[in-house]
C-alpha cells in the first residue's frame, strides 16, 4: 500500500486539514514521566541496603567460622554496591531524560520560529 495518502510511514505525504500535513508536535510528557519512572526506582532502592542490613545482622555472630557465611558477606557487600551504582544510575537516567525533554522543546521552538517567515505548501503560488 504505498502510496497511499495519509499513511505515514515514510511512503506517502501525511495529510492535514491545512493542505500542508500534519504539524509535527513534541510532548515533554513521556520523557518526564520516564525521569519520574527513574527517580521512583532510586527511591525505591533507598531502603533496600538497610533492609539487607538488618536481614544479615546477627547471622554472623551465632555461626562460628563457617565458610559460607563469609562467602554470604561478600556477596552482601556486592549487592549493596550494585544497589548503590543502580540508585546512581537512575538518578543521573532521570537527569538526562529531563535534559532530553528540554533541549528537544527548545530546538522544536527554536526551528519552529525559524519557519515562520516561510509557509510554502504543495500548490500555493505565493
Amino acid at each position: 500500500m504505498t502510496g497511499v495518502r495519509g499513511r505515514n510511514d515514510g511512503t506517502a505525504p501525511p495529510s492535514g486539514g491545512d493542505g500542508c500535513g500534519q504539524r509535527l508536535k513534541h510532548s515533554d510528557g513521556p520523557w518526564l514521566r520516564a525521569a519520574g519512572g527513574a527517580d521512583e526506582l532510586k527511591t525505591h532502592l533507598a531502603p533496600v541496603q538497610q533492609e539487607l542490613s538488618l536481614a544479615h545482622q546477627g547471622l554472623m555472630s551465632g555461626a562460628g567460622r563457617l565458610t559460607a557465611l563469609a562467602e554470604l558477606a561478600a556477596v552482601r557487600e556486592s549487592w549493596e554496591r550494585r544497589i548503590q551504582v543502580a540508585q546512581g544510575e537512575c538518578g543521573s537516567l532521570a537527569d538526562k531524560l529531563r535534559d532530553v525533554a528540554r533541549v528537544q522543546g527548545g530546538t522544536n521552538e527554536a526551528v519552529r520560529s525559524s519557519f515562520t517567515s516561510v509557509r510554502v505548501c504543495e500548490g500555493d503560488e505565493r
